[in-house]
């Protein structure tokens, strides 16, 4: 949508203001389309080696399906141009946590894809001026590798470790780099145990996911996603998403979620009974995706972002082989708070442990839409 900023002599200057004050900002050069109605979008992000699934079309329409998120790619390309260059966001209206500019709500990451920095901060510059405008809280892109200049107003505001393992090599390789105890023996003891495995994507799979993911979710403090976000991607993904369930004696014992786009598959959610922890049931999961990744000549499966805290987790992902890289979340204004407080923690631990199963899952649905 463009804007002519110059007003008849007839209109007076409070009238000025006020259609100053609503008109959309745009720096010169650089155009908005939305993604899930301009066919470039999608056969752009297919031919640049950054593009992820976060980019994709099946996840932006799941994320505006579920939580009524706008997407909207900012780009200096014309509408009757072919795309050279994007950053993608979701617009986020919130009563509770504020208007926000994000790349992406729920995405590990979103690398800018652009040709230099020159077009990143030609492209955030637009951006910033929703937030110059009070209009909007702040702004917060997610990059692999890319960062803003130094006197752009955007600060960092997040540091994780994204881990991903090579799968150009073959199954019998991959398995000898796994780490001994903690993978190839976790493996052999859920063959021993015969563990049954299923996977796909209907209804039946994905209870049996939910369920243990709000036992999961409920062990780390926290409500689970809405049951409609798992449903909202298997409806955009179809069989690019697979559920995988471990039993034992027909118990769902663990389970996990993945996606796949262009050469990757991506673990995105597990969860798991913790009575059954031993018996090997996310190891024979992962080994499984990993052998089918494989099989299907994919080049890497993602495994995800780690809090630097949380030593645990990266040193999970390091026993696979996978290797851990520097990601940063940057935001403008760069004294904006992202992260919930440590009382806003305590009071949400505290509300968990409380509440029965069905309030837990009521709150996950009103929450994280505001939380994105």
């Amino acid at each position: 949508m463009n804007f002519s900023f110059g007003a008849p002599a007839t209109v007076g200057s409070a009238t000025k203001a006020a259609f100053l004050a609503n008109a959309e900002p745009r720096a010169p050069g650089v155009h908005e389309i939305n993604p899930l109605s301009d066919s470039r979008w999608e056969a752009f992000i297919k031919g640049r080696p950054q593009g992820s699934v976060f980019h994709s079309t099946n996840w932006l329409r799941a994320l505006q399906t579920t939580y009524d998120y706008d997407p909207v790619v900012v780009t200096t390309c014309a509408a009757d141009a072919p795309l050279t260059n994007g950053l993608v966001f979701c617009r986020i209206k919130s009563g509770l946590t504020g208007r926000r500019f994000v790349s992406l709500p729920f995405s590990d990451h979103c690398e800018p894809l652009v040709n230099d920095s020159v077009e990143l901060d030609n492209l955030l510059l637009h951006t910033k001026q929703y937030v110059d405008g009070d209009k909007w809280k702040y702004v917060e892109i997610r990059p692999v590798a890319s960062q803003p200049c130094s006197q752009s107003g955007f600060g960092r505001s997040a540091t994780y470790s994204l881990h991903r393992l090579d799968l150009r090599k073959r199954r019998e390789e991959l398995f000898r780099n796994f780490h001994k105890d903690c993978v190839q023996r976790k493996i052999r003891r859920a063959e021993r145990e015969k563990l049954g495995y299923d996977e796909g994507n209907s209804e039946i799979l994905l209870q049996k996911f939910y369920d243990l993911l709000v036992m999961t979710r409920r062990r780390q403090h926290l409500p689970p996603q809405p049951l409609s976000w798992f449903r909202g991607l298997i409806a955009a993904f179809g069989e690019q998403l697979k559920i995988r369930v471990a039993t034992k004696d027909n118990l769902p014992i663990a389970s996990i979620l993945t996606l796949t786009y262009k050469q990757s598959m991506v673990y995105k959610y597990g969860c798991s009974d913790a009575r059954f922890h031993k018996l090997g049931g996310m190891a024979l999961l992962f080994w499984n995706a990993i052998q089918e990744a494989n099989d299907k000549d994919f080049a890497e499966f993602e495994m995800g972002r780690s809090d630097g805290r949380n030593l645990g987790l990266i040193a999970f992902k390091e026993h696979w082989g996978a290797i851990g890289t520097e990601i940063n979340y940057w935001t403008y204004p760069s004294t904006v708070r992202v992260t919930p407080s440590n009382r806003s923690k305590n009071v949400l631990r505290q509300l968990v442990r409380a509440v029965p199963d069905s309030i837990l899952k009521v709150t996950g649905g009103l929450l994280y839409r505001h939380i994105g």
